[in-house]
């Protein structure tokens, strides 16, 4: 395909429709993905990386517990209102820009678990067109939109990407792990959670990627795998029996994971140092702390 005529990246899809078992109690009421990093949800920051992009419409995979993150896109005039009459002006722009960072569409996720179950769920909302699908608890903190180098490295290989960072080795028991070919950025093969002695190498996938419409024939393939869940991995051995697919490092920054209490507080940690008021008073509050 010439790239005159590749189709351009113009959906994503966020999958929150996990139950965020790991932050109970809090997550009994609250979705993780509204968990705050300093002033801003985490699905915010996500939606803001694929608005720097150039995605226009966003597509959340939700269930019957997350109607807050609904809420939190939706226009809040009665806010506004209140705002407005405050003399807060400048927070009453930054509320109306959460609403327009694209089109929001909601749907909820079919019965059944696991991090392919988004994909599916979506299938005829992204129709025939390469989308960027992004788990709901990873972050990548970069100068450049992440979602911006998948898609253009897209137009460079025309073909799915995955992202990809190192990780240690004490780490790869917890993600999926990938085997490229050769000295070339093509996959050869992903093994999801392996032990360190079986670990094809130290580049980790994690919840950011661009699917050209070949992962949905790789997903009629796919059947029930871990814990008999439907695996985003397992529907990429698929994928690379039909089409290339190719691994993308973060460049100008790093992947983030919030998916545990540990890895969100080191996260928000992360964020609050780029604040230099906020970094200033961290530094000030701990630097004698024993």
């Amino acid at each position: 395909m010439t790239p005159a005529k590749l189709p351009p990246v113009r959906k994503a899809v966020i999958a929150v429709a996990g139950f965020g078992t790991r932050f109970l109690p809090i997550t009994k009421a609250s979705p993780k993905e509204m968990l705050p990093i300093i002033d801003k949800p985490i699905v915010q920051y996500i939606a803001e990386e694929l608005h720097d992009a150039g995605i226009k419409e966003i597509i959340l995979v939700t269930n019957w517990q997350k109607k807050s993150v609904e809420d939190h896109f939706d226009p809040s005039f009665e806010l506004e209102h209140q705002l407005l009459a405050q003399g807060k002006k400048a927070l009453v722009q930054q509320m109306k820009q959460i609403s327009k960072l694209a089109k929001f569409v909601y749907v909820r996720q079919i019965e059944g678990y696991g991090n392919a179950l988004p994909l599916i769920t979506a299938q005829d909302l992204i129709g025939n067109e390469p989308f960027i699908y992004a788990f709901g608890d990873d972050l990548v903190k970069s100068k450049i939109s992440f979602s911006k180098q998948l898609i253009d490295t897209y137009r460079k290989h025309h073909c799915s990407i995955i992202g990809v960072q190192e990780v240690d080795s004490k780490e790869v028991s917890k993600y999926g792990i990938v085997k490229l070919r050769s000295d070339t950025p093509f996959l050869e093969d992903i093994v999801e959670k392996p032990s360190p002695q079986q670990a094809p190498s130290h580049l980790a996938s994690f919840g950011r990627y661009l699917f050209t419409p070949d992962i949905f024939r790789a997903l009629k393939q796919t059947r029930h795998g871990k814990d008999n869940e439907f695996w985003t991995a397992d529907a990429i051995k698929h994928l690379i029996k039909i089409a290339p697919v190719v691994t993308r490092k973060v460049v100008g920054g790093k992947w983030l994971t919030t998916g545990d209490p540990a890895s969100y507080l080191a996260t928000i940690i992360e964020y609050a140092l780029d604040q230099p008021q906020l970094r200033q008073q961290l530094i000030n509050r701990f630097a004698n702390r024993k």
